[in-house]
């Protein structure tokens, strides 16, 4: 790949025919390059991709930007990624041919500059990859042929920014930090007004030896796919707050008001929390409820100075000090402890409520019907571990059992009752869960289940790059996603139980994992089982298979992983 901008890149390649003999383009000069990407202005407005930089840039709404780089050899490596920052966008990579040298008719004369520009910019190419949505997504050859690449990108939501990065030494580069085999964020402690979280360091550090911080992201709202989305955020007029100076004594608690505005004015007694105005006039406008914290490089952390009884979402991000480059870990969120007395949270009819519960702790839940019933319907879906629901009518106890997964339970009902709900948590640590309660059996927003949630996987029909599985499903029409992801040899039963929070459902998921979705039931119980052969894996290898289930509420269920191994000799 080739570090110029688009002009002397379009130059060069008008200028190739003129030469009698073979010459290749310019390859990357690594001194010149460190001193060119240390210069920003430089690739500013530029539609040249250098190699092994990140970019970013900006797109107007239904405004196309195309973007440019060559490969000078065959069978060279080549790695793409694209961020999209605030809005989903629509991109495609392509490539096409470098022109041939000019004939000349025999002469050795050029061919008309008009001419040979069109041969380059009027051929489409063939396309590579396309990608449409606001994850992060990316294409991988370790064998890419020679010729001019071309990424357009298109943005039909709203103007946005978002971020490039492609190289072609990406098993030397890896500018991204790696994820841990648990990327999770774990609550470890939880308080009316602050939140300890903690986390599995980053392979990058730990094995690898690069320098990595992290930083913690807090708002109210919703978790980000990535830290360039909480930049776009983000407005000049927030308060960052940068990693503690090395050898203050790094306690979790030292960072009581951390950039959540106080009644008290507590802000003003911390200046780091002050931002910045450099004497430009502003005018009022309301304030961003997100908040970013670089700690360096520890992963445990104690957020303060939060309101009680909120919920607040959690993101961690591994960035890479040397390339500025991050990682997203799976985000979280947690509900602030009450006041003194703990409040009783109001259940609605039909409405999907989420719960955060402490290790060992309790939540009390009231469903007061407003209109007589005669069944009572709960729903719950225990994302973590297992949790102890009791149900009480009246003062009267008439459920008391231990969910995990996704439980229904239908109750009588009797007029003007008043359901008391107590959730227990788990010993093993925090819990979290979805609660449904209605009396209206046909307002269900999850979807119904078989008893049985396993995966079956046929040992007869492996393969070395397939593998048979079955599933069960119900008599009512539900759509069925199918998913996989590689893991490692030594992967278990122990990792699997560790894996990110049931609730999370397919939009988490990286698009290369998709497999498949399907719409799928029987009227005969006895006959709703789907079978699904997966084709296109590496022999001898490991894979995590999960699916999921998505009601017509759009709520979705997965269930329980399959691990399988497709055959190394056939």
């Amino acid at each position: 790949m080739i570090l110029l901008r688009c002009p002397l890149l379009l130059l060069l390649l008008l200028l190739l025919p003129l030469h009698s003999g073979p010459q290749k383009l310019p390859t990357r000069d690594e001194e010149l390059f460190q001193m060119q990407i240390r210069d920003k202005a430089f690739f500013h407005d530029s539609s040249v991709i250098p190699d092994g930089a990140e970019i970013s840039s900006y797109l107007f709404r239904d405004t196309p930007k195309r973007y440019f780089f060559v490969v000078e050899e065959d069978n060279t490596p080549l790695a793409v990624t694209v961020t999209p920052c605030d809005a989903p966008l629509e991109w495609k990579l392509s490539v096409q041919e470098l022109p041939e040298e000019a004939s000349g008719e025999g002469s050795g004369d050029p061919e008309p500059l008009e001419q040979q520009k069109q041969q380059i910019t009027n051929e489409e190419g063939t396309e590579l990859f396309s990608y449409k949505g606001n994850d992060v997504e990316y294409f991988v050859s370790s064998s890419s042929p020679s010729g001019l690449y071309q990424l357009d990108l298109l943005s039909t939501e709203k103007d946005t920014h978002f971020k490039v990065y492609a190289t072609t030494t990406p098993e030397s580069d890896q500018p991204y930090p790696e994820l841990p085999y648990d990327p999770r964020i774990d609550v470890t402690s939880l308080g009316r007004t602050t939140v300890t979280l903690a986390w599995k360091p980053s392979p990058t550090a730990s094995l690898l030896r690069q320098p990595i911080q992290y930083c913690i992201v807090i708002n109210k709202e919703h978790n980000f796919k990535s830290l360039c989305a909480v930049e776009a955020k983000l407005s000049s007029d927030d308060a960052f707050m940068m990693a503690p100076k090395p050898g203050l004594d790094f306690s979790p608690f030292d960072f009581a008001h951390f950039g959540f505005p106080a009644d008290n004015n507590s802000g003003k007694e911390r200046g780091f929390l002050k931002a910045s105005k450099f004497g430009r006039q502003t005018s009022p406008k309301p304030r961003v409820d997100l908040h970013r914290v670089c700690i360096g490089n520890k992963n445990i952390f104690t957020v303060s100075d939060l309101k009680p009884d909120t919920q607040y979402y959690f993101d961690m991000f591994a960035v890479n000090t040397n390339t500025n480059m991050s990682t997203a870990y799976v985000g979280t969120f947690a509900r602030t402890k009450e006041e003194a007395k703990q409040k009783t949270v109001e259940l609605k009819d039909g409405k999907v409520t989420d719960v955060f519960i402490k290790r060992k702790g309790a939540k009390f839940l009231r469903f007061a019907p407003v209109s007589s019933h005669q069944k009572v319907t709960f729903s719950v879906h225990s994302c973590l571990d297992a949790v102890q629901i009791q149900v009480r009518r009246d003062g009267k106890l008439l459920l008391s059992q231990s969910v995990e997964g996704v439980r229904q339970f239908q109750l009588r009902g009797k007029a003007k009752a008043k359901y008391l709900i107590r959730l227990k948590g788990s010993k093993k640590g925090a819990s979290m869960l979805k609660i449904l309660a209605t009396t209206r059996p046909n307002k269900q927003s999850f979807p119904s289940l078989p008893e049985d949630t396993r995966i079956k996987a046929f040992d007869k029909l492996r393969t070395c790059s397939s593998v048979t599985v079955a599933w069960l499903g119900t008599q009512e029409r539900n759509k069925f996603c199918i998913y996989k992801r590689e893991v490692d040899d030594n992967y278990n039963e122990e990792q699997k139980k560790r894996e990110q929070n049931q609730c999370l459902g397919p939009d988490t998921r990286k698009k290369s994992e998709k497999v498949l979705c399907k719409y799928f039931h029987s009227q005969n119980i006895q006959k709703a089982v789907t079978t699904e052969t997966i084709r296109g894996l590496q022999p001898g290898k490991s894979y995590l298979l999960d699916v999921y289930v998505i009601g017509h509420g759009g709520h979705s269920v997965k269930y329980q992983s399959k691990l399988v191994k497709t055959r190394k000799f056939c």
